[in-house]
């Protein structure tokens, strides 16, 4: 759904790049709080992981493929102000590197499909995860119903600026029709994926899965007749080794690398929905050449490599390598940044009577 330049005119393009803006600068304050030391180098594994599973367009209708949005996925996993940075870098990436999205599009896709899929995500995440029983089951199932809901959502979004501010005369009502129609089957395959992954992370470490937070119930006991809280138990510190992240982030990227540098070969050729719409109806009419065009990792391919295999793998491994190292960079920026932040703890000495700063 990565609009290009020429679908929206430069006024609204300004004026969603301007709220892009704000969106950003408002999650990077609330990334501060969702980070720590385990989950920022994880945040930019899993801007490169969705980078990696957009280039996999899988077919959804004849003549039409889907790719995952990620927007689901990223904030149950990392948090959702830390989600709508991930899907920011991912997208900043595409454009610049890969000419994948206008750049004067940017805003509108950010927008779309970064804090649409987000926010209606994860809040549909949330009230699932808090009416259902408390078991890891749950997690995951609600994880589907937000990532197929959230597809269509972002369609929907994008037929609303459309209307607002597009470049060419077309009737709305068709468009949103097929916008919907389309992005509801695309919408099946992001579920798909995103509760596999977040089952699998969930089987291997649930406590690096920012939605399955303050999933285990306390223990109850039968007394007297009555259900009671049970005293929690005393627990030591866990030792280094077992909060290590280090094999979880190997796995994560050895996957995406995978993903992007061999399976990608396979990835449907159809367009994907929003150019089969923009096609049918009229929508790419004044679609501008990309400013990027003559990159040399344009259209995922690497210029000068005749083989089709090697150019497209070659590219994706390079767009992994480069989302993971911005995307880190930027994650663990802000988790610097909030330690510097921290207060000062002031306590009185038992000893002396005196206040002690921490």
């Amino acid at each position: 759904m990565h609009v290009p330049d020429g679908f929206i005119n430069t006024p609204l393009s300004a004026v969603a790049g301007v709220a892009a803006v704000g969106a950003v600068a408002v999650s990077l304050r609330g990334a501060r709080r969702e980070l720590d030391e385990r989950t920022a180098p994880l945040a930019g594994l899993v801007a490169a992981f969705i980078f990696a599973v957009q280039m996999l367009n899988f077919p959804v209708a004849a003549g039409t493929s889907g790719h995952l949005l990620g927007g689901a996925l990223a904030a149950i996993l990392v948090g959702p102000f830390t989600g709508v940075l991930c899907i920011s870098v991912v997208l900043l990436m595409q454009g610049i590197l890969f000419a994948d999205g206008g750049l004067t599009a940017l805003g509108v896709n950010i927008t779309v499909m970064g804090v649409v899929t987000v926010v209606v995500a994860y809040g549909l995440f949330r009230g699932l995860v808090k009416v259902l029983p408390r078991r890891r089951s749950s997690v995951t199932a609600s994880a589907f119903v937000a990532a197929l809901v959230s597809v269509p959502a972002a369609a929907a979004a994008f037929t609303l600026i459309y209307a607002v501010g597009g470049t060419t005369d077309v009737p709305i009502g068709k468009v949103l029709t097929a916008m919907v129609g389309v992005h509801v089957l695309i919408g099946i395959g992001e579920a798909a994926i995103t509760a596999l992954t977040v089952g699998a992370v969930i089987a291997v470490r649930p406590d690096l899965v920012h939605g399955a937070r303050g999933l285990s119930a306390p223990l109850k006991l039968l007394v007297g007749g009555e259900l009671v809280d049970a005293a929690p138990a005393s627990r030591e510190p866990a030792p280094v080794a077992a909060r290590s992240t280090r094999k979880v982030w190997g796995a994560g990227l050895a996957a995406a690398l995978v993903l992007a540098g061999i399976v990608s070969f396979y990835a449907s050729a159809s367009p994907d929905g929003l150019e089969k719409v923009a096609a049918d109806q009229g929508i790419d009419k004044k679609v501008e050449e990309h400013a990027a065009a003559d990159s040399p990792l344009a259209d995922y391919s690497i210029s000068g490599i005749s083989d089709g295999r090697i150019s497209g793998g070659l590219a994706g491994v390079v767009g992994v390598g480069a989302t993971v190292v911005v995307g880190s960079g930027v994650f663990l920026t802000v988790r610097r940044r909030r330690g510097q932040q921290q207060p000062a703890v002031v306590a009185t000495s038992a000893r002396t009577g005196e206040k002690e700063t921490a």
